[in-house]
């Protein structure tokens, strides 16, 4: 068992991006799950820590299984998984009611977790996109481009454990890919953790009260 819980977690991931820590970096979580290891990641690197805001649409006979995700933001962004949508037979009026759903749903955090909080700027910073870990790459996709736009000098995606085909592709996405565990045979993301109880909203909003958005840097850069 690789990792005891996130917090140890996103302890071992600080210190696989500690190379980051003096190059303005702005922490990224995708919540829920991967908030509680972007909080230790930014308080290692001493980086503002914001949520990006995604979320996997699932094929409605078996939502587990992603045809694509969404992203917030001030241009939404649909990513589309063609060989699911294919092969489930998935006609667009229902492929669009599910990202309509999930939209909602994005909304309702958006309104939860952040409301009228500052967020972080990215452009010109090295965005580091955290989460818990990575299963089949769609919705950590769709967060890295959703972030791309965003014009940063650096992407970079730091997760604690994934399916080593998985970052194959995600590669392509990132300027750096920092991957602690990655297996062939992966299973899913929980037989990582001893400990991969859901994290309810409640800590997400503690969490990000003790984590601004926003903060000032040793130097007097404004972040």
């Amino acid at each position: 068992m690789p990792f005891r819980n996130r917090a140890e977690a996103g302890q071992q991931l600080a210190a696989a991006l500690a190379g980051y820590r003096d190059q303005d970096p702005v922490i990224l979580a995708l919540p829920r799950g991967g908030v509680p290891v972007a909080a230790e990641v930014a308080s290692a690197l001493d980086a503002p820590l914001d949520l990006i805001l995604v979320r996997k649409v699932g094929v409605p006979f078996e939502p587990e299984l992603a045809m694509g995700a969404v992203v917030d933001g001030s241009e939404p962004l649909v990513v589309r998984n063609e060989d699911v949508i294919r092969h489930a037979g998935i006609d667009e009026v229902d492929f669009k009611a599910v990202c309509d759903a999930e939209f909602a749903e994005i909304e309702r955090r958006r309104k939860r977790y952040l409301g009228s909080r500052d967020r972080a700027t990215v452009e010109g910073r090295t965005a580091i996109v955290i989460d818990d870990g990575v299963a089949t790459g769609a919705t950590t996709r769709a967060a890295l481009r959703a972030t791309r736009m965003r014009r940063p000098k650096r992407l970079v995606l730091g997760v604690p454990v994934a399916p080593t085909e998985s970052l194959v592709e995600l590669r392509g996405e990132a300027d750096d890919v920092v991957c602690l565990e990655d297996y062939e045979a992966f299973g899913a993301i929980g037989f990582y953790y001893a400990d991969f109880r859901q994290v309810p909203d409640e800590e997400v909003i503690e969490i990000l009260k003790r984590y601004p958005a926003r903060k000032v840097r040793r130097q007097g850069m404004s972040a």
